[in-house]
């Protein structure tokens, strides 16, 4: 009996599933089970080239809480997010390691769940494109647009960016490199099948001409429309030069070029081709979630695919700014990408995710720093909400033994607290709606320093010693009961935050359970026992913290300069100073001509670069102290000699598994190469 792939039996139970609730509609279409409509929100698929960095996560916890809040609204949320997996630059890196392109990206996407895990990532469903549901969908759309007549078979000669997956014309190169990444191009002369984008362009401007909110922020929108008035030549949609692709349906010769393929995914999420019911109720999607380097792929050839299928285009494609470290774009070949585990490992994860949210306007480029990251867990979340939380449960317990007494009569002072508390809860919803994250929170903090000022106001402890009890119960009321709108408001943000103060607060209704319908004022219960807790978010010693990261680098500066040294003393020792050795000895040492295959920097590690390298057949990585002196660019391609036989060690936690040759003086360093061409594996005498 042959066993059912994985895939097939996950998405016949999610689609089954779907298909239920969306009949329960009784045919009302694109209405919920409650009347308040779908909503269908993705992120772009993203690229297992390595490792995800704090971008990826500042991307995905953004649509994590829209999706999140819109199914606290009551709509029938479906949320995408998964793995772009085919492509010439996954082949290269593959086999520079050695592996197989499946096995290569099989063991990235795994830590992408690991960190939408650890993020508290809510997404229905992930599509891969390595996925047999997806080819399917794939290679039906290329025959559907085949068979209209807009993709015709014809030559590609022209400038092409491995790591963008994108071709160009000459005359859109910035100084002979592709103009989006900045990288050198090679020139590529191939048969290939053409999309016909040109046929389009009039209806596509027109679309965007009557959907103003298609396209957002307006900055973006003005630039494609640019883009398109500037002519579109037609889309090369398949390759013959590798094989890491889905096979082009009417031709084997040819796999389907990956922007074809990986915008389809949108689709093979909603249902396509697998479920009409699921797929009639999801599609159009209400917001495509993408960075503002993708935006033309989305609002460009994405739509004209759909139009090209007569299939109803998305409602809003928002492109969002770049997140920045310390005001420099992130980058990998520049060593200065954050790991979003390492950084939830040291701060928890519901602090990163209130930065990210909170600390840069949406749809523009924003600024991580650690500084500015402390400063905001100690203001707004350490001093602002752990303190409101704590305090009121400190004197519910000594004051009412931890009981929310009932209320008595309200002052203009809880009144004003009262109107702020329903208020706000429509403006968060109002924010949300207009894709204003940012500004959502701040209205839920200034519900938080409203509460804490009124704390101040009402001085709770001077009614405790005056005896002045029914004033006290209702002045506790109030403060439990805000607590309890806060909750609900935070909850779709701060996921693990909502949950621990909803514990502490006692409330035995389920939180996940909880609808917008709950924020209206005064619904938590009399008598409701609250519980003492650790509190929400210590605050940090930012002095201390900057002292002990300061003396651990010193450290590790003090050693590398130590081993450094060391080399060079040992370099430079007269010949006749160092010991004589037998040509026995000298046969030990198995000395390789290895080829450079890709480099890149080691995060935190100045000196230390990561580099694959080929010895032969055989794969392998090491770790060099040559950063000061080489650019990983620089290195790709070298013919370097490596002592091949040196037993593997760990520097800085990554394996190195030989050790290459270099001259050094005081301050300069040139590696050993050899004076001709000689294959990689050649031994060295």
């Amino acid at each position: 009996m042959i066993s059912r792939p994985w895939w097939e039996t996950r998405c016949e139970r999610f689609f089954a599933f779907r298909h239920l609730k969306i009949l329960e509609k009784d045919g009302k279409d694109d209405t919920s089970m409650d009347g308040k409509g779908k909503y269908y929100i993705t992120t772009p698929i993203y690229y297992p080239s390595d490792r995800l960095h704090i971008g990826h996560a500042y991307t995905t916890t953004i649509a994590d809480s829209l999706a999140r809040w819109h199914r606290f609204t009551g709509k029938d949320v479906l949320f995408l997010t998964g793995s772009d997996e085919h492509g010439q630059k996954i082949e290269r890196v593959a086999t520079s390691l050695g592996v197989k392109p499946q096995a290569y990206v099989d063991k990235i996407v795994g830590s992408f769940k690991d960190l939408w895990q650890k993020y508290n990532i809510s997404y229905d469903d992930f599509v891969r494109t390595t996925e047999e549901r997806h080819h399917r969908v794939v290679q039906e759309v290329f025959r559907r647009v085949y068979a209209k007549g807009d993709i015709y078979k014809g030559e590609y000669e022209g400038w092409y960016c491995t790591p963008c997956e994108a071709f160009w014309v000459e005359n859109k190169l910035q100084d002979g490199n592709c103009p989006d990444c900045g990288r050198p191009v090679e020139l590529v002369k191939e048969e290939s099948y053409f999309f016909r984008l040109s046929k389009y362009a009039k209806r596509l401007l027109r679309h965007i001409e009557e959907h103003p909110d298609f396209i957002r922020p307006e900055s973006r929108r003005n630039e494609m429309v640019n883009f398109i008035k500037n002519g579109l030549e037609d889309l090369c949609v398949s390759r013959t030069t590798f094989d890491w692709g889905i096979p082009v349906p009417i031709d084997d010769e040819h796999v389907i070029y990956v922007w074809f393929d990986a915008l389809t995914n949108y689709l093979t999420g909603a249902g396509f081709l697998q479920d009409e019911v699921a797929f009639g109720h999801y599609w159009p999607a209400d917001l495509h979630l993408v960075g503002k380097e993708i935006m033309r792929f989305h609002t460009i050839i994405w739509p004209i695919i759909l139009m090209a299928l007569d299939l109803p285009l998305p409602k809003t494609v928002f492109g969002h700014g770049w997140l920045l470290l310390d005001h420099d774009k992130m980058s990998k070949s520049k060593g200065n990408v954050v790991d979003p585990v390492a950084l939830a490992d040291e701060f928890g994860v519901d602090a990163i995710r209130y930065f990210l949210l909170r600390e840069v306007s949406f749809g523009q480029d924003g600024n991580f720093s650690r500084q500015a990251l402390i400063e905001r867990i100690n203001a707004d979340l350490a001093n602002d909400l752990g303190n409101l939380l704590h305090r009121s449960i400190a004197m519910l317990l000594r004051y009412r033994d931890g009981i929310v007494p009932s209320p008595g009569e309200s002052t203009d002072l809880e009144r004003d607290l009262e109107q702020l508390a329903s208020s706000t809860a429509r403006d968060v919803n109002k924010h949300i709606e207009g894709l204003e994250l940012n500004a959502a929170l701040s209205a839920i903090w200034r519900l938080v320093g409203r509460a804490n000022k009124y704390v101040d106001e009402a001085e709770p402890w001077v009614l405790h010693k005056s005896g002045q009890s029914e004033r006290l119960d209702t002045v506790l009321y109030h403060l439990a009961e805000t607590l309890r709108i806060i909750v609900l408001l935070i909850k779709s943000f701060l996921p693990e935050t909502g949950d621990k103060m909803w514990v502490q607060l006692g409330i035995k209704q389920d939180l996940g359970s909880c609808s917008f319908a709950d924020t209206a004022w005064g619904r938590i219960e009399p008598g409701t026992q609250v519980v003492k807790g650790e509190p929400v978010f210590p605050r940090i010693d930012l002095d201390a913290l900057m002292e002990a990261e300061e003396a651990t680098k010193v450290a590790e500066e003090k050693q590398e300069t130590k081993n450094t040294l060391t080399q060079e003393t040992t370099t430079q020792t007269k010949v006749e100073e160092t010991p004589q050795v037998s040509i026995e000895d000298f046969a030990k040492l198995d000395l390789r001509v290895a080829e450079v295959k890709a480099a890149e920097p080691i995060p935190g590690a100045d000196r230390l670069l990561k580099l694959q390298i080929a010895i032969g057949t055989e794969q392998r990585q090491i770790v060099a102290g040559i950063a000061k002196h080489y650019t990983p660019e620089a290195l790709v391609g070298k013919h370097i000699v490596v002592v091949a036989n040196l037993k593997p060690a760990k520097l800085r936690g990554v394996l190195s598994e030989g050790m290459l040759l270099a001259a050094s003086t005081s301050d300069s360093l040139g590696l050993v190469t050899v004076e001709k061409d000689l294959p990689s594996g050649a031994r060295v005498k």
